[in-house]
């Protein structure tokens, strides 16, 4: 298979091609020439994780260099649990959050880091992976690429737009991990790195990749777990479920509708923003108005231009096709606050605040369907936000205990290319 960009001006890649790349050649990003249809064994409910992911992602690899490190990939990126757990008699809850930075982003990333390292041969000069964070990316990139051969990796996050143990996770690595905080917000790191990858001193001179969801590597292995998940409440309710998914970059929600696209068992798909409202407003009015992030509990979702939407509108062409197919609906920090709490008072069950949006979301717009709300960060992440709403600690999880005991190694920069390679 070859992958064409969103602005067709350049020639399709393949995907070694497109994840040692990145961005497309023109600016755009890579998207697949088809979306392939999944296969029996793909959609058989008792197939393990890893096999699964071997299954869904075989067509996007067949015929490149690749295709026969697909299995081993596929085993040593996902080995860890993916459980749909209850939280009502329709409502399931994806935990995506049982990856070594306790976060979704673990598992496009930790694929992505044993593609590009397997792609990188003896050699090679060393290729630099630079990526911006709003949250959860950079510390997840960085657990995945931390100590891998040839490859050194910057992480730009803004200095006041993250939590502190999202800090902690993103500043503990060093060797070749550099972390940098920029005074600025997500849209100053994006924009950096986008700077970056269209200067051919910058981008030559460091043999530059992305590991941001621009970048195709971390999208495809999203497309696995709706695929699981929603092949597993099948089995379990008769059901096809609807999908509500936290939406910050829309990269998250691109790898659902390709994942339904593909054939799997999904009724539809509801994205909640926070209150930074581009998507929804764009859905509304039909105008896209990108503009300056604000900062809000859900911190991983604070983005004001959205990358990933081009993906969905190159998906969805005509505008008309693109506002029936995607829902999407902002939620404000007083919604994110009382859903956290009146989930707790109702089930016990600890939300974060970005997949607080997502239960807003669903108990607002589809209360009585069938439906999984997916659960992208563990909620012991956002202690501050979170403790003081349900009146106890939540539990750290061992994987994120041991990142919070490190070291931190950071630099402060301003908002400016220059500083970042000085």
């Amino acid at each position: 298979m070859r992958f064409p960009s969103t602005r067709g001006g350049c020639e399709p890649a393949t995907a070694s091609e497109a994840l040692r790349a990145g961005l497309a050649p023109d600016g755009g990003l890579f998207v697949p020439e088809t979306l392939p249809a999944l296969s029996p064994a793909a959609l058989d409910p008792d197939l393990p994780y890893p096999e699964r992911a071997r299954e869904v992602l075989a067509p996007f690899f067949r015929g490149d260099e690749l295709e026969s490190g697909l299995p081993e990939l596929c085993r040593a990126a996902f080995d860890f649990p993916v459980p749909l757990a209850p939280l009502s008699d329709k409502v399931r809850i994806l935990e995506l959050f049982h990856g070594p930075t306790a976060a979704f982003k673990d598992f496009g990333a930790r694929f992505l880091a044993g593609a590009l390292e397997r792609l990188q041969e003896s050699g090679d000069p060393p290729r630099t992976i630079l990526v911006a964070t709003s949250g959860d990316t950079g510390g997840a990139v960085a657990a995945a690429f931390h100590g891998r051969r040839g490859i050194a990796v910057r992480v730009l996050f803004p200095q006041d737009g993250v939590s502190e143990r999202q800090r902690k996770q993103l500043t503990c690595w060093g060797e070749n991990v550099s972390a940098y905080a920029v005074r600025g917000t997500f849209d100053d790191c994006q924009r950096m790195v986008k700077e970056a990858f269209r200067s051919p001193e910058i981008s030559g001179r460091f043999l530059l990749s992305s590991a941001n969801s621009i970048n195709l590597g971390r999208l495809l292995p999203q497309t696995v777990y709706y695929v699981h998940a929603s092949v597993l409440f099948l089995r379990e309710t008769g059901e096809k479920p609807a999908l509500v998914i936290p939406s910050g970059n829309v990269g998250n929600a691109v790898g659902a509708y390709w994942a339904r696209a593909m054939g799997a068992p999904v009724a539809r798909i509801v994205l909640a923003a926070n209150a930074n409202r581009t998507l929804p407003d764009f859905l509304t009015e039909g105008i896209y108005r990108p503009r300056p992030s604000v900062r809000t509990l859900a911190n991983a979702m604070d983005v004001g231009d959205p990358s990933n939407l081009e993906r969905l509108r190159f998906l969805y062409p005509d505008l008309d096709t693109l506002r029936r197919e995607v829902c999407a609906r902002s939620v404000s920090d007083g919604e994110i606050r009382q859903t956290i709490r009146d989930t707790f008072r109702a089930s016990g069950r600890v939300l974060c605040p970005h997949t607080a949006t997502a239960e807003y979301v669903r108990e607002r717009k589809l209360p009585d369907s069938p439906a999984i709300v997916v659960a992208t960060a563990h909620p012991a992440k956002f202690e501050t936000v979170v403790e003081p709403l349900i009146g106890q600690a939540v539990p750290v999880p061992p994987v994120l205990a041991a990142l919070l005991d490190a070291p931190s190694r950071c630099e402060t920069i301003d908002p400016r290319m220059e500083d970042l390679f000085r």
